[in-house]
């Protein structure tokens, strides 16, 4: 269970979120396993297709450096200040198409499509708006599967705010990990539909960003130095992963580490979240631990209150005592759970979310609790629900379904 930040949309139909054969709702099993190890394997080898496009191969523009693409420019015969006006064209004017690249010559652009290369942006197919302003937009990747990216605008004076809450994986949470031009691209399109700058990210929607770190980090790394978003505006959550966090580590991203905890104990964690069978609470806080001794960067807590399931004041305590035993009393965010169809939760009350917010901040830590935002339109990033996709779309199918939903 990844609870995050939930959004609507009336008569969107069906909520069933798609999963690969075998796998379904309740205990971690042989199946979920294999498909995490599936996962894991095919990670490095997604992220390898970035650099297709400097191996003479067929690949995605979107994602490289100005550099990288100065240097497509003069194997193809042509001045390297070519490769800097294709990079202008990416990242500032929006270009979606290799026929988008109006600076460049007509020839220059036919050698580029022949050699294989593409920008790497996909289709926006369907937006659903809510009340607030939140929009979830589901993008149609060149596989025709959906993946759903959320931007969320906020106004705080004169400082306007849009976060986008991004995918790393496909339908389905292992159906597919997605590239990292497949990430950013998520960015541009709320950057481009809300028509101002992203300024904040948060990986929290489909998928586990950590079973897919290469590509994700590859993506990270774009969207900071290309696209221009500060790291220490960007969040990574995670429900954690074994050996993963580590990994994570290593990188040095001046970014957050949210960890998806959910419960104060093991048992309860197992019940709302089957994959804590094989990482427990224990073992996953041992690694946080790790991971503030190594980076320094404090680690941000996840906890979606569940009426009558985590919510009373001894699981404040229990998740008090629990962090502070391993010195990670820093922050915790509290996200009062947002009703979805099907799901045997209910939303806590008001009253509720504040007697557990006093009661875990009787052990000195900073404890927020996170806004609700479109609880009227069914698309927050994190739920993954998804009226329009079980399968990938068939060619031709995507204007008759949009319709439809319309």
């Amino acid at each position: 269970m990844r609870i995050l930040c939930t959004l609507a949309v009336e008569n969107e139909g069906p909520t069933d979120v798609p999963r690969p054969k075998g796998v379904t709702d309740g205990k971690w099993d042989k199946v979920d396993q294999q498909q995490v190890t599936a996962a894991l394997k095919n990670a490095d080898a997604t992220a390898s297709t970035l650099k297709l496009a400097l191996s003479g191969g067929k690949g995605a523009l979107l994602g490289l450096t100005q550099e990288e693409l100065e240097t497509i420019a003069v194997e193809h015969g042509e001045k390297k200040y070519r490769g800097k006006q294709i990079y202008d064209a990416l990242y500032k004017r929006g270009a979606r198409e290799i026929d988008d690249f109006k600076q460049l010559p007509k020839s220059f652009r036919e050698l580029l499509a022949q050699s294989g290369l593409y920008v790497g942006r996909s289709e926006v197919h369907h937006v659903a708006k809510a009340k607030d302003g939140t929009a979830k937009l589901l993008i149609k990747l060149s596989d025709n599967r959906i993946v759903e990216t959320v931007g969320i605008p906020a106004t705080k004076a004169q400082n306007p705010r849009l976060t986008v809450c991004v995918s790393s994986q496909g339908k389905g949470g292992f159906a597919r990990n997605l590239k990292a031009n497949e990430i950013v691209d998520q960015v541009l399109a709320v950057q481009e539909y809300f028509g101002q700058r992203v300024t904040h990210i948060v990986f929290m929607g489909m998928g586990e960003p950590l079973l897919n770190l290469p590509s994700v980090i590859a993506a990270h790394r774009c969207l900071n130095q290309e696209v221009g978003i500060g790291a220490r505006n960007m969040t990574i959550s995670t429900v954690g992963v074994p050996n993963a966090i580590m990994k994570l580590a290593k990188h040095k991203i001046q970014s957050t580490l949210a960890v998806s905890l959910h419960a104060p104990n093991q048992d309860l964690r197992i019940q709302l979240i089957p994959s804590a069978k094989v990482y427990p609470i224990e073992a996953l806080l041992m690694d946080c631990q790790a991971y503030f001794n190594y980076t320094k960067r404090r680690v941000s807590f996840e906890y979606t209150l569940l009426a009558g399931v985590n919510d009373s004041r001894d699981d404040a305590r229990e998740l008090g005592q629990l962090l502070r035993k391993y010195g990670l009393a820093g922050h915790v965010n509290i996200i009062p759970y947002n009703p979805v169809d099907g799901a045997p939760y209910d939303r806590p009350t008001k009253r509720g979310v504040e007697e557990f917010k006093q009661e875990l901040e009787k052990y000195k830590m900073e404890v927020t609790v996170r806004e609700t935002r479109g609880l009227e339109a069914a698309a927050a990033c994190g739920q993954l629900r998804n009226a329009f996709q079980k399968t990938p779309l068939e060619e031709g199918a995507s204007a008759a379904l949009s319709g439809a939903a319309s």
